[in-house]
């Protein structure tokens, strides 16, 4: 067996027609900059700014909602981790994450993936706009449909 096969033997949770899985297996290149047994961290090749870097589980999941228990639990630390190594690495002023889940949040790659961007004074990357004009009936309303699932 290739390395290749290896991994997808030991690791079943892989997605053969996944994108992120053929580069979490060595089957495409990558540009790594941090890896535990989970999650594994490298450089976007469409970078907001450069050091903008990904993470994702080593099991495939769709996205957020597909993580699981273990993964969930364990992505908080290694966004700790993989943030501070870009930070300090690049000398960003500060730290955009970001998690597209769903196409029409515009998630491309099907496999879950965070994205930590680095920002730098100056960068011309804008934050969305917020809305105006809502009202205290509306929050309430959305709060109640929130807690009521």
């Amino acid at each position: 067996m290739v390395a290749y096969e290896l991994i997808r033997f030991y690791n079943p949770l892989m997605n053969n027609n996944c994108l992120f899985c053929k580069i979490i297996a060595g089957e495409i290149p990558c540009y790594k900059i941090w890896e535990n047994d989970h999650f594994l961290a490298f450089l976007d090749i469409k970078p907001i700014n450069l050091g903008h870097t990904l993470i994702v589980p080593k099991n495939h999941a769709e996205d957020l909602f597909d993580l699981s228990a273990e993964d969930r639990q364990g992505l908080g630390g290694a966004i700790q981790e993989v943030a501070s190594l870009v930070k300090i690495g690049t000398g960003a002023d500060g730290i955009n994450l970001g998690m597209n889940n769903g196409t029409v949040a515009g998630q491309l790659v099907f496999h879950a993936h965070l994205h930590i961007i680095p920002r730098f004074k100056g960068d011309g990357f804008k934050h969305w706009p917020g809305r105006e004009n809502l009202m205290t009936d509306d929050f309430e309303a959305m709060q109640a449909k929130i807690l009521a699932k």
